[in-house]
C-alpha cells in the first residue's frame, strides 16, 4: 500500500512521464519545449549541466531541444 506522499508525489507531471514507455514517451518529449525538458533534466538530476549559463560556461555550447529529449529518455529508461 503507498503511503500518502508517495501518492502525491506519483501525481506530479515529472514522475508520471517517468511511467511513459517507448512510443509514448516519444510522443510526449516532442510535445515539450525546450525549455520544460531542460528544466525537467535539472530536477532529475540537480549535478547535470543542462541550462544554458551553465552550459555555456562549462561546454561553450547549449543543449539542443533533440539533445535533451536523448537525454531525459535514457534516464528515465535507467531509472
Amino acid at each position: 500500500m503507498k503511503t500518502l506522499a508517495e501518492e502525491q508525489k506519483l501525481r506530479h507531471p515529472y514522475y508520471q512521464v517517468m511511467e511513459l514507455k517507448g512510443n509514448e514517451l516519444e510522443k510526449e518529449l516532442d510535445s515539450w519545449s525546450r525549455a520544460e525538458i531542460i528544466e525537467w533534466l535539472s530536477w532529475n538530476d540537480q549535478n547535470g549541466v543542462y541550462k544554458d549559463e551553465d552550459s555555456l560556461r562549462e561546454f561553450d555550447n547549449i543543449l539542443s531541444k533533440e539533445e535533451g529529449k536523448e537525454i531525459m529518455m535514457r534516464q528515465i529508461h535507467e531509472a
